[in-house]
């Protein structure tokens, strides 16, 4: 599970920089050229199954262990004590399923267009058109809203999900291990303000 984490973890810093072309103010035509690009290449047609795969060995996992969780203590404690464990890690489950939800709303909306499995919008000149896609769904505010809260609950589950993998993979020391939260605050900020950057800027400036 931490590797699947630390995949899609790099998965969205590839992801962020190709949406961030969107604000280049050039009409979409940096962002369309790469999302043409992407959609071509051999290689990455090959790297979505990788990244399904990803997703979907994530995801199972985290129901896997979480169902261990439950049956490992049915009865819960009478008294709650207080512990080392964050608040994060208590609610990496809750926080993975509004994601969940939020990634099957963004891939209704984006890339099962692409596949043909949703139509066409009208809006749309093809089906790679996404920047006419973004433009029309954050000019919706409760859209908007629903991607900023969802990147908000992104961010909380990242702070915890960088650091977290790093210690499953026995790489917990208490030398390096401050480090490598401050790196994991960090990133994970970077990706959800990044990512909320965007309907920020078609609803309000565009």
């Amino acid at each position: 599970m931490a590797l699947a984490g630390m995949f899609l973890m790099i998965f969205l810093i590839f992801h962020l920089a190709t949406n961030l072309l969107m604000l280049a103010g050039d009409g979409g035509k940096a962002f369309s050229e790469a999302v043409t690009f992407l959609s071509e290449s051999p290689l990455i047609k090959v790297m979505e199954y990788v990244l399904f795969a990803g997703f979907l060995i994530h995801i199972l996992l985290g129901v896997i262990l979480q169902l261990h969780n439950y049956r490992s203590r049915p009865v819960k404690y009478h008294t709650r004590l207080r512990s080392e464990t964050s608040t994060f890690s208590r609610f990496m489950f809750h926080t993975g399923v509004i994601i969940f939800v939020f990634l099957v709303i963004h891939l209704i909306n984006f890339f099962f267009i692409r596949l043909g499995w949703v139509p066409q919008p009208d809006y749309a000149a093809h089906k790679h058109d996404f920047y006419s896609v973004a433009v029309v769904l954050f000019k919706n505010p409760w859209y908007t809203a629903i991607y900023l809260v969802s990147f908000v609950f992104l961010g909380f589950h990242l702070k915890h999900a960088f650091q977290s993998s790093f210690q499953s993979l026995g790489l917990n020391h208490t030398k390096y291990t401050p480090a490598i939260k401050v790196i994991g605050t960090i990133y994970a900020l970077g990706i959800s303000v990044g990512f909320a950057i965007i309907p920020v800027y078609f609803l309000f400036f565009y």
